[in-house]
């Protein structure tokens, strides 16, 4: 009798600690572009690090001269907490006035304008509005965000924890093939050229690649999704998203089944809880999603180990 209880015991712990409640709990970092103004969110015992922004002219003011005083200041107050730091290049931006790549970029004919508007959709209920991405698909661009992030890597490598490339959405006001020269496949071969590029230029820092949408595809028609996700895995790259959104329809016909299949093949995944992300309401209850929601879905479907959260996430504050 009490062999049968001892092994039925044993059996019932097998299975809790195989259930997906008993995996590990993510890690959490704040998402900020203003690391100086959150350090008592930096201090909390429950937070590991930092996500901070900087974007691409901040990092490079005049052609080839690069000041990367923002990071190590940025760099100052998470080593001497213990913290880490991840920075993410940023050359997308979502106001109409927003235009932060190099001068060189929009004035030089070389870049064909540096800049390509785009749609921004920013949270639930929110309304459509116009932003900017970096025209990657141009050689020329793209091989100064390539020197950048050699620069980057040269200065930093092994010092941030990581470095996170922007997301792939991109929702282009311009026709397809038109005079700024882009097409799908151009942004999609940009997208994967810079993974390789920021791969190769960082050996001890985590290189991370956001992905959730493709222009011009859905639900992997082009096989886009299938390839990123592929090479991330290949390369040892690891993957994220600005938006961890419990079950929402356009993710899950998108990037997040990849998360979910490939979540033991990448060597990491750090997605964000950005503002917008925090507009978005649970279906099932009416009210806004709950930590321990946006923590279970990220955890069980996901198997995301990093979570960077918009410091306006309430439980920060204590709500």
């Amino acid at each position: 009798m009490r062999a049968r209880i001892a092994l039925a015991l044993l059996c019932w712990l097998g299975i809790l600690a195989a259930s997906p409640a008993a995996a590990d709990e993510p890690r959490n970092f704040i998402y900020t572009g203003e690391l100086a103004e959150n350090v008592d969110l930096l201090d909390r015992s429950d937070i590991e690090g930092a996500q901070v922004i900087y974007p691409w002219r901040m990092l490079e003011p005049e052609k080839g001269e690069y000041d990367f005083s923002a990071i190590e200041a940025d760099l100052a107050l998470t080593d001497v907490r213990g913290k880490q730091l991840f920075a993410q290049i940023q050359d997308r931006f979502f106001l109409p006035t927003a235009r932060n790549v190099p001068q060189y970029l929009l004035d030089d004919p070389e870049y064909g304008g540096g800049l390509a508007r785009q749609y921004d959709n920013p949270g639930e209920g929110e309304p459509v509005g116009q932003g900017w991405t970096t025209m990657q698909w141009n050689p020329a661009v793209r091989a100064r965000f390539q020197a950048l992030l050699a620069a980057l890597a040269e200065r930093f490598d092994g010092r941030l924890y990581g470095v996170n490339l922007p997301e792939s959405s991109f929702d282009p006001l311009a026709e397809e093939g038109g005079e700024d020269g882009f097409t799908c496949d151009a942004y999609f071969d940009a997208t994967l050229d810079n993974m390789r590029a920021a791969r190769a230029a960082f050996q001890d820092t985590h290189v991370v690649q956001y992905i959730n949408f493709w222009p011009c595809e859905w639900k992997n028609d082009h096989r886009f999704m299938e390839r990123a996700f592929a090479l991330a895995a290949e390369q040892g790259i690891g993957v994220g998203g600005p938006d961890i959104v419990p079950h929402k329809r356009a993710q899950m016909k998108n990037s997040y089944p990849f998360f979910n299949r490939l979540r033991d093949d990448l060597p990491l995944i750090a997605m964000a809880i950005q503002e917008p992300t925090l507009t978005y309401t649970n279906p099932e209850t009416g009210e806004k999603f709950t930590r321990a929601e946006f923590v279970a879905f990220a955890r069980d479907y996901l198997g995301v180990d990093i979570i960077f959260w918009s410091v306006e996430a309430p439980w920060l504050a204590g709500g």
